[in-house]
């Protein structure tokens, strides 16, 4: 039986191992099996985007989308990336924001930590901090973020029940949920389910649709959208390193795989008497951290 601690353990030391290899050569790719482009995760963001940013943290991007794009940032927000990486989602919203809102990073690898506030040096950004944490249990206030976001990581939790339970605690009462993630189309054998080197490789612990919506209105989330992105082929699994995981566990080497790219998007609501996050034009409050370690130095200079 696989569990939960192996789970993490194996997903942390991939993504170190993936931190190492863009610190020491300068490439990865998502679902790392070697350096080399990924189909899945290049091409998600545009130039204009990337203009500015830190050529380490454009290497180290292993989404599946781009949850920034897809997200309502509005300047003054407070914003809050689970599973943060190189930081490049943080720094592309810490620009949104501008310097009146703050992006968080929250990651549980050091290494990726270290890349993170070592690209945020390198930008000169003020608006940002990583922290160290997992998303089962965030190191924020209750109703301190406006919006959280996630790249291809809520799929990597052994337990999403209580990731997005944890999601609705640190929102404000309307705050906003946008998450680029991987779900499966229909049945996922058991045998893949069980495997640490697919739950590495994000497919292992992808949701079927219909489960990520109840999940997060169980949570308490309302106004549930799932769209589409992107359904994953075999010539998809080969270049992310994954064709013969899924053909050793039965998922055949099919045009499509049963597997596809999406973003989620839904809003925690608004009781009566509650307010919802305020765009009066005021700066927005920055929250104080809980429980937080190795919290980042500001960089000088520009925000990004």
């Amino acid at each position: 039986m696989t569990t939960e601690r192996e789970i993490k353990e194996t997903v942390r030391e991939r993504y170190a191992e993936s931190a190492r290899k863009v610190t020491t050569s300068g490439e990865t790719s998502c679902c790392d099996s070697g350096p080399t482009e990924n189909v899945i995760s290049s091409k998600l963001y545009t130039t204009d985007e990337l203009q500015g940013l830190p050529q380490d943290a454009v290497v180290a991007s292993l989404g599946c989308g781009n949850p920034v794009a897809m997200a309502d940032l509005h300047e003054g927000d407070v914003v809050l990336d689970l599973g943060s990486g190189g930081g490049i989602d943080v720094l592309l919203s810490a620009r949104r924001v501008g310097p009146t809102g703050k992006a968080y990073g929250l990651d549980m690898t050091d290494e990726m930590l270290e890349l993170a506030r070592e690209n945020q040096r390198k930008a000169g950004v003020t608006n940002v901090e990583f922290l160290k944490g997992e998303m089962e249990d965030m190191p924020l206030p209750d109703g301190s973020v406006d919006v959280i976001i996630s790249n291809c990581v809520v799929n990597l939790s052994p337990d999403k029940d209580k990731v997005f339970k944890e999601a609705n605690r640190v929102l404000r009462p309307g705050g906003r949920l946008a998450i680029a993630d991987i779900v499966a189309r229909g049945d996922v054998p058991q045998d893949l389910r069980r495997s640490l080197e697919a739950w590495a490789g994000c497919v292992a612990g992808a949701l079927e649709e219909g489960e990520y919506r109840s999940k997060l209105e169980s949570a308490g989330f309302t106004g549930i959208e799932i769209e589409s992105l992107r359904e994953y082929t075999a010539a998809d699994a080969e270049g992310a390193g994954l064709g013969d995981v899924l053909q050793k566990y039965g998922k055949k080497g099919a045009e499509q795989v049963g597997f596809a790219s999406v973003i989620v998007r839904a809003v925690r609501p608004v009781l009566s008497g509650a307010e919802g996050p305020g765009r009066s034009g005021k700066a927005a409050e920055t929250p104080v951290v809980a429980t937080v370690s190795e919290s980042a130095e500001p960089g000088p200079g520009r925000c990004c």
